[in-house]
């Protein structure tokens, strides 16, 4: 049978750790703090990789690439963008290595120490932003839009698959604008890229909203965001756009030559999604017999296996299976036929559950006499038995019934965990319990500490929509203008 997993009830922490193990999704590596994704792992990631290079290119950006490197008075240039990351940032001194002299081995060559140090990009805002100055002149170069997919290196202390390692792959969007009007459409409108990638795509239900100054972009002027909740009721980013406004174009003189034959600077946008995503997936929609994966982006959609007692009947279910196969990639379904000889059903049968392929096909003799197959989702882990006639069209309805109940049973987890919270006992009542807290907030940064150090709670975000009604700071007692969502987070 497939490895057990820890149930999430006993240890949710464990649980997510193990999953992602033996699910075969990544390891640690190695290298302090660094993992490995292994290739299933990287394949969902691929696939999201797909669909969001293609939601970038129908709004118009292009994909290029920027140096790993970055000269450290780069970084001095922007003092905010430079407090924010200081704290993170991994620094190349030396560029040559030499035997030591006793014989010990190897040894960092005191000689060859650079004349400047190089920051191993934490994010390219300063390497871009000097790379604009050379390709902005006029107003006909603008807008610029472009995307760029890499690897960046935060160092973090302590780390957790997916979610915090001190490598870790992304996008990062770096835009740049004639005016604040468009930079700010920009802003809104690449969030609303993401938000649509991690509902329709993901089938996770996120809230859009605006980060308070505390939880802001280093070095942005204000930054967007989309906040999921995981199944133990914390809240996780998946996804931010920042609107720079004209700090980096000031910081690195990029200027342009406006219509009306002014020298003008610049406005700004930044934008990034990374393989946090797939912690998300994972922690979204997973249970205690392994991952849930929405079938969008499943490596897998479809396995079939076949169920024989001997060779004549393995040619015959392998007869039948092929032009099923045929019709199901004609029809963009991916699908495997495990016919080896490892492992019995029963084992394949955990072993894909594990994986979260969404669904499962088991044909034998019997079902050959009868023309049938059982199906078996992965979701709601039922199973009936269908026929094999128009097993293509019902498989294909099927999958999109998957990612819309996938993604309604997420929402309605959401609704269920979100609380609107009018005093402060209740609200530290409830942050022990988990769950998004709509609450009032009075807008100042006095009382988001405050509570932040009392309940190891913070502002996720204040949501565009649904919290527009006035009232008094849970804390405070100040007025507040609306309700902000608060929730312990990844």
């Amino acid at each position: 049978m497939a490895k057990a997993i820890p149930a999430r009830s006993e240890d949710y922490s464990e649980w997510y750790n193990e999953l992602v193990r033996k699910a075969d999704l990544a390891e640690n590596s190695a290298v302090r703090g660094c993992m490995v994704i292994k290739p299933y792992g990287f394949s969902i990631w691929e696939k999201m990789q797909r669909a969001l290079d293609d939601m970038f290119k129908e709004t118009g950006h292009q994909n290029a690439y920027f140096p790993l490197f970055i000269p450290k008075s780069y970084l001095s240039k922007e003092a905010s963008h430079v407090a924010g990351f200081a704290k993170e940032c991994a620094v190349v001194t030396h560029y040559r290595l030499k035997n030591a002299e006793d014989g010990s081995g190897i040894i960092v060559d005191p000689e060859a120490k650079l004349e400047e140090e190089l920051i191993v990009r934490p994010t390219s805002e300063t390497v871009i932003w000097s790379t604009y100055k050379n390709w902005i002149q006029s107003y006909r170069d603008l807008p610029l839009l472009i995307n760029q997919w890499a690897n960046v290196v935060r160092w973090e202390m302590r780390t957790r698959l997916f979610l915090r390692t001190a490598e870790f792959l992304w996008q990062e969007g770096h835009t740049a604008h004639a005016t604040a009007e468009e930079a700010q459409a920009e802003t809104r409108q690449m969030l609303e890229v993401y938000a649509t990638f991690a509902e329709e795509w993901m089938a996770m239900p996120v809230i859009r909203g605006t980060k308070t100054a505390n939880e802001r972009f280093a070095g942005a002027d204000d930054t967007l965001c989309i906040e999921a909740m995981m199944q133990d009721g914390k809240a996780l980013q998946a996804g931010t756009s920042h609107f720079l406004g004209q700090n980096f174009a000031k910081a690195f003189e990029v200027q342009f030559l406006s219509k009306q034959n002014k020298l003008e600077y610049v406005w700004g946008t930044s934008w990034g999604l990374s393989t946090r995503m797939m912690g998300a997936l994972v922690m979204a929609h997973s249970d205690d017999d392994g991952l849930i994966i929405p079938p969008k982006l499943a490596p897998i959609q479809v396995v079939i296996v076949p169920i024989y007692r001997s060779d004549e009947q393995l040619d015959a279910v392998s007869e039948k299976v092929k032009p099923l196969m045929a019709e199901l990639r004609k029809a963009g379904v991916s699908v495997k036929y495990d016919n080896s000889d490892s492992y019995k059903p029963g084992y394949k049968f955990a072993e894909y559950e594990l994986r979260g392929v969404p669904v499962r096909l088991a044909i034998g003799a019997r079902d050959l006499e009868n023309g049938t197959v059982e199906m078996a989702r992965r979701d709601l882990k039922t199973k009936e038995t269908v026929p094999f006639d128009g097993l293509t069209e019902r498989i294909v309805a099927l999958l999109d019934d998957i990612q819309k109940t996938i993604y309604q049973k997420a929402l309605a987890f959401r609704e269920a965990n979100t609380f609107v919270i009018d005093t402060f006992d209740e609200f530290k009542e409830q942050i022990e319990k988990g769950g998004f807290i709509m609450a009032h907030w009075d807008g100042t940064s006095e009382t988001e500490e405050a509570i932040k150090e009392q309940t190891k709670a913070t502002i996720r975000c204040i949501p565009f929509e649904g919290a527009n009604d006035p009232g008094p700071c849970v804390y405070s007692g100040k007025p507040s203008a609306q309700r902000v969502v608060f929730a312990r987070a990844y």
